[in-house]
């Protein structure tokens, strides 16, 4: 008895499972992009010095960041758009001579709001004593909107993509949308420096004049697949 009760659901499954319709759909993809000029920076400076005494050392990589804080401070940059990342201070031994010697670091990022202060602020850094320019990213301050602005352009494009697919079937039109992945990204400019600045040999401020900010665009892609029902 049980084996008949069995084999009855088994056989009512299979025609339910028989009665299940395919939903007819069409899968696209679409994209958005929006170029931006950047209007902020993220600039991210180090400081170093060795010798023999660890106490003068580190007094003189705290003179130095004395210093840069001090310019920050005097080009206006608020105090919440700079801060300290790393300081270390530890013991190395030179294979070389065969001795010890103490290395003093010290990291500090600058979140640089207005772009036209640029040029002062690395300049004055340098010269300064900053050792080394670990890197610069430059940003956009309304990325939210453009980002926004950008998955709303792939949407659309899906939409029309899929449009124009439907529009030689006959009696078929692009129903809802019932699957979307997304699949974006930002793609900011990274300008490459050398890690050294300024040398023993030749000094930064009888470096030639130049242009010295090249900041690009910054390339906001939203990529989005989608599937659609056809009605």
């Amino acid at each position: 008895m049980k084996k008949i009760l069995l084999i009855c659901l088994v056989a009512v499954n299979m025609l339910q499972a028989q009665e299940v319709k395919t939903v007819p759909q069409i899968s696209v993809s679409g994209e958005g992009r929006i170029k931006v000029t950047p209007d902020e920076a993220l600039i991210t400076l180090s400081i170093e010095n060795t010798g023999k005494d660890a106490v003068e050392v580190k007094k003189k990589n705290d003179e130095i960041v004395d210093k840069i804080i001090k310019l920050i401070k005097q080009l206006g940059i608020a105090a919440t758009d700079y801060q300290t990342q790393n300081v270390n201070l530890h013991k190395n031994y030179d294979y070389n001579t065969k001795k010890y010697n103490y290395l003093a670091s010290q990291t500090i990022s600058i979140h640089l709001k207005d772009l036209s202060k640029y040029d002062k602020l690395m300049i004055d850094v340098v010269e300064s004593g900053v050792n080394a320019i670990q890197g610069v990213e430059f940003k956009s301050s309304k990325i939210k909107e453009f980002e926004r602005e950008a998955r709303i352009k792939a949407m659309k494009d899906a939409k029309q993509k899929a449009e124009d697919y439907v529009s030689v079937l006959a009696g078929q039109k692009v129903g809802k949308a019932v699957i979307i992945s997304d699949n974006s990204s930002t793609i900011y400019p990274r300008p490459i420096y050398a890690s050294m600045m300024k040398s023993d040999n030749v000094a930064y401020e009888q470096m030639p004049e130049r242009e010295t900010l090249a900041i690009g665009e910054i390339e906001v892609v939203s990529s989005v697949s989608v599937s659609f029902v056809l009605e």
